[in-house]
């Protein structure tokens, strides 16, 4: 693709006509209109129809339209960033990070923390949503990292790569007061037990479930969670008793208040870095990952 050709698309849609295009890109009206058709015939669809004398998108100029705008917005970013770092100025690059529902808050924390303390800063944001939908950012470019429980695999068409960070056992808490209820020792001690759940897309909850069937426990299931976050809220409040990583022991206890009444080396979380790249280059990723492999999991 010409992306000429795109750059006088995306002027012509914004101007909202040819003329007013032309004007602005300093070129004829004829020259104009020959360039989008150029677009057009490489494009194979149709992007302007023509309504009097103005001209409107088609469905398929709205699409074009639309990415025709991430990418002129993307080259404007670039240009920012570059003046930026020749003038020395200290504006931080940004870092975007897609973060799971169902990973543990805690654990993003410590994987995350690393890329705070760079030679070069970057300003750190922070998406949340369903493993799918970050994948469909990253693939758009719209975010640089997914931090998930769950690999990439072939099912979602993106080209992306996996770096495993590392996995950790799981511990289950319970707020004091329900902890004054439990009989039994751990893990009889979660028969009949009020339970909080990680929802059906959590890679712990198979494995959950098979650990119930092999150990004969039958929990009373009183929430299921896509939100790992949520969960450990509700069970703060003495809603049910919860699972979540064990390396994070100490920061969730501390942070919700509640105690840990076992811990299952059965049941694993596995955690991955997915990124564009093959070779991790980025600083900020090279710093997480080095901090997982070396500190956190180790």
């Amino acid at each position: 693709m010409n992306f000429k050709h795109l750059h006088y698309f995306w002027v012509t849609a914004k101007a909202g006509g040819i003329v007013k295009a032309g004007e602005q890109l300093h070129i004829t009206p004829q020259t104009l209109s020959g360039q989008i058709k150029l677009l057009e015939e490489r494009l194979g669809r149709k992007l302007f129809r023509k309504s009097g004398r103005n001209l409107e998108l088609t469905d398929d100029g709205r699409v074009a339209l639309r990415y025709a705008d991430d990418i002129f917005s993307l080259g404007q970013e670039l240009e920012q960033a570059l003046r930026a770092r020749r003038a020395g100025g200290a504006q931080a690059s940004e870092f975007r990070v897609g973060i799971e529902d169902a990973l543990a808050k805690t654990v993003a924390y410590r994987l995350l923390e690393p890329s705070l303390h760079l030679p070069d800063p970057v300003r750190l944001i922070c998406v949340e949503g369903q493993f799918s939908d970050l994948m469909a950012q990253l693939a758009l470019h719209r975010i640089d990292l997914v931090l998930s429980d769950q690999p990439l695999t072939s099912r979602l068409s993106v080209k992306a790569y996996n770096h495993p960070l590392g996995s950790s056992s799981m511990s289950f808490y319970a707020s004091p007061g329900l902890r004054q209820t439990l009989k039994a020792p751990f893990p009889a001690c979660l028969n009949g037990a009020p339970m909080l759940v990680p929802g059906g897309t959590s890679s712990v909850r198979p494995q959950f479930e098979a650990w119930l069937t092999r150990h004969q426990l039958q929990p009373r299931v009183v929430g299921e969670f896509n939100d790992g976050a949520l969960m450990k809220a509700f069970g703060r409040e003495g809603g049910g008793i919860f699972l979540s990583p064990s390396v994070c022991e100490a920061e969730t206890s501390e942070q919700y208040g509640v105690q840990i009444i076992g811990r299952s080396e059965e049941i694993t979380e596995n955690f991955y870095a997915i990124s564009a790249e093959r070779r991790i280059t980025h600083p900020a990723v090279r710093a997480i990952t080095r901090a997982a492999k070396g500190e956190l999991f180790s």
